[in-house]
């Protein structure tokens, strides 16, 4: 399965027009309303948040929409697709209702907070046969698109290592992340989920092991029996074909910047490097390295964090059917999973 190339902004529509629901209208979920509201390439029928205030940002976006404030009142309504940004633990149940009541699902990440809540998820839209996406934006942005094409092609040969960074300066700023049963983690879940899945997306490994694996919360190894969420986490994983990754991820990690966010494969014939600009969260470029030299692939800037939400709207519109692509969410969530078995540490 190679990797998913997304359709040129502007092209048109090449099925119906999709009309859509809203669940969770915070700043994440008020992006991709904006997103789609700008790419109109759907109808956005009605948004729901047991937050009024939240609400009342929503409709100042889409002033056209029904205003309404929970998951029963949407599945009322009659709708091809249904964007979901709320808080972590109430991903799986949310999307599995919606899909077995035969809406498409685009829900943010992580779809679960383990791999069992994801393979039901998947199970869920298997059965109904609906589309479900996952908000994992870095795969869309330019600079990936254009690795992913490269190591399709073989340019820089068999890829062995990858070294996969992604520190914050800071922290989610909402309580619930730092509650390990309503996020299922702390910085591996939130930022590390990036790193594994563009390594999945990337290289459609066959195997992946943990070979080592730490974590820490304030300078802390912690335990298996720990109540707190990681700050900080590294691992090394083996691929079955002998590809070695490297990934590590923070929050309020002391860097000197915002952000580090770095990714580097290397192959016998080259290296490719994906990083962001002066410590941004939002700007990045990317090089093809051969020996001492570099060639620039792209530059910012560019509006990408919507991409994923918009990919997904056309290839709804063309084909509302079950996209088996969505079983790498799984693999996914069972090697974040197999981290966090071998980073704590066992009592």
């Amino acid at each position: 399965m190679k990797p998913q190339r997304f359709l040129p902004e502007g092209a048109p529509l090449a099925g119906h027009r999709p009309k859509l629901g809203f669940l969770g209208t915070g700043w994440i979920g008020r992006n991709r309303l904006m997103a789609i509201a700008r790419s109109d390439l759907a109808d956005v029928s009605c948004i729901a948040d047991s937050d009024g205030a939240m609400l009342e940002q929503a409709c100042r976006l889409t002033p056209g929409s029904e205003v309404l404030h929970n998951l029963d009142q949407l599945l009322e309504r009659e709708l091809d697709g249904l964007v979901i940004a709320t808080p972590s633990a109430m991903h799986p149940e949310q999307a599995i209702r919606a899909l077995k009541a035969g809406v498409a699902v685009f829900c943010q990440k992580p779809l679960g907070r383990d791999r069992k809540e994801v393979s039901h998820v998947v199970a869920a839209a298997r059965d109904a046969n609906r589309l479900l996406g996952v908000d994992l934006s870095y795969r869309f942005t330019t600079g990936f698109q254009m690795i992913a094409e490269r190591i399709g092609r073989g340019n820089i040969g068999t890829v062995f290592s990858l070294d996969l960074e992604f520190h914050n300066a800071y922290g989610p700023d909402k309580p619930w992340f730092y509650e390990r049963h309503l996020s299922g983690g702390g910085c591996l879940i939130d930022l590390g989920i990036h790193l594994v899945d563009l390594a999945v997306w990337l290289l459609q490994p066959t195997g992946v092991r943990v070979v080592d694996a730490a974590l820490y919360s304030n300078g802390q190894r912690m335990r298996s029996s720990s109540n707190v969420v990681e700050d900080f986490a590294t691992a090394t994983l083996e691929c079955n074909d002998g590809a070695t990754i490297r990934l590590a991820c923070s929050w309020r990690l002391h860097a000197g910047c915002d952000a580090i966010i770095r990714c580097r494969f290397f192959g016998e014939r080259g290296g490719l490097e994906f990083s962001n600009v002066g410590g941004s969260f939002y700007d990045f470029h990317a090089h093809h390295h051969l020996g001492t030299s570099s060639s620039e692939l792209c530059r910012p800037p560019e509006d990408w964090s919507g991409r994923a939400a918009v990919d997904w709207l056309r290839r709804l519109a063309e084909n509302p059917g079950y996209d088996p692509a969505c079983e790498q969410f799984v693999r996914s969530a069972r090697i974040l999973d197999d981290i966090y078995y071998a980073g704590l540490r066992q009592e």
